[in-house]
């Protein structure tokens, strides 16, 4: 039977940029947001909480492949879903590695892929532990819930992590931290892959990342310098990831390129991601299409570049007053080589709130071009 209705859960900006491609493609899309209003109100078709199974359940049954634009649906209901015959992906068994970073680890290091040296701990005695082992300096994470920087500090001190360890304490469930190496890295990379419930698997250019405040700002596909070892093994990487955890539809693997040559993986997303946002103009195929045919099981598309060079810019914050359409008659007159794409969300310090992107074959003229079109949106 041809599945051509797909339910969204979450309404963000992911799920709105889901819309163009299923239109295209003549897949009808529902959302289930979370509160009217949301980015991707345009597809909404019910309101309600993704926490609910009551909710949930009522969604899922008006449509014949369920989908996510964020991973915090608890598993006990995407069980329940799978449990009555409704296709989810990427499925429970595979999105709990990206709800949990305690779980991710111990999966990542039981298949063999290459992380940085981690630990869970319970106590400001474990975390002093792991510090004397390794300089003094380490990086702790909250398991559960960090995103965009948030959930993520350096500690230099046993007592650095202790009013997450107070909290944990508090919330009547115990569990640890993860506490890992502060990783020497010359720059942070992306590997986004697809994958098929029947297996096939697409891979985009490996991307350089470019952090501000701990929020992504700029993505430069491909990654500089990246062609030959860095992007075989970074696809080896994000290939082995999706097959050894079952992933279906787009994955991307953040990765760290070391001082000393290795490539670790830092973090996973089971969904399109911000650093694949350039693929919308910059690729035959972009993420948000791709993950529609990923999660129908239809043939993936060409992952190849259109021009040599893309670069995405994120529009972080926005403009101090009035919107983002405000600024457009003067950014598109200025810039008509850029593409624009906003989110539908209020101007907020350091939210994403759109972004920009150019191609073309000089890295340096794209760069600067994207750069500048994005500026006219800031505050």
């Amino acid at each position: 039977m041809a599945r051509n209705t797909i339910g969204v859960i979450g309404g963000g900006q992911l799920a709105r940029m889901m819309i163009p491609p299923a239109v295209a493609l003549g897949i009808d899309i529902r959302v289930l947001e979370e509160a009217e209003g949301m980015s991707a109100d345009l597809a909404a078709t019910g309101v309600g909480d993704y926490r609910d199974l009551d909710t949930v359940l009522a969604f899922a049954e008006t449509v014949d492949v369920v989908t996510f634009d964020h991973e915090h649906v608890p598993p006990a209901i995407l069980r329940e879903l799978v449990s009555r015959g409704i296709p989810v992906h990427p499925g429970p068994d595979a999105l709990l590695y990206a709800q949990d970073k305690l779980q991710m680890r111990a999966k990542l290091s039981e298949l063999g892929l290459p992380v940085p040296d981690w630990a869970a701990v319970e106590s400001a005695d474990e975390l002093g532990a792991f510090l004397a082992d390794h300089g003094g300096r380490a990086v702790v994470k909250t398991a559960r819930g960090g995103y965009d920087g948030k959930g993520v500090r350096v500690v230099t001190e046993a007592s650095g992590a202790d009013d997450w360890f107070l909290a944990l304490a508090e919330d009547g469930r115990g569990g640890a931290l993860l506490v890992e190496e502060l990783v020497d890295f010359r720059r942070e990379l992306a590997q986004l892959v697809a994958r098929r419930p029947s297996g096939e698997i697409a891979s985009w250019p490996v991307v350089e990342t470019v952090q501000k405040n701990g929020v992504c700002a700029e993505v430069i596909a491909p990654a500089p310098g990246s062609a030959g070892r860095v992007a075989q093994v970074s696809a080896e990487i994000a290939n082995r990831v999706a097959e050894g955890l079952g992933v279906t539809g787009v994955l991307a693997v953040e990765l760290f390129e070391t001082t000393d040559g290795r490539v670790l993986i830092n973090e996973l997303a089971m969904r399109p991601h911000n650093s694949g946002h350039w693929s919308i103009e910059g690729a035959v195929t972009g993420q948000f299409e791709q993950h529609l045919r990923s999660v129908l099981d239809l043939p993936l598309g060409s992952t190849d570049m259109r021009e040599e060079w893309s670069v995405m810019v994120n529009i972080l914050g926005g403009p101090a007053e009035g919107t983002l359409q405000d600024r457009y008659p003067a950014a598109l007159a200025a810039h008509p080589e850029a593409k624009f794409h906003g989110y539908g969300k209020a101007p907020r310090p350091g939210r994403k709130v759109g972004h920009v992107t150019v191609t073309g074959d000089d890295l340096d003229d794209v760069v600067y071009n994207a750069r500048a079109a994005a500026a006219f949106f800031e505050g």
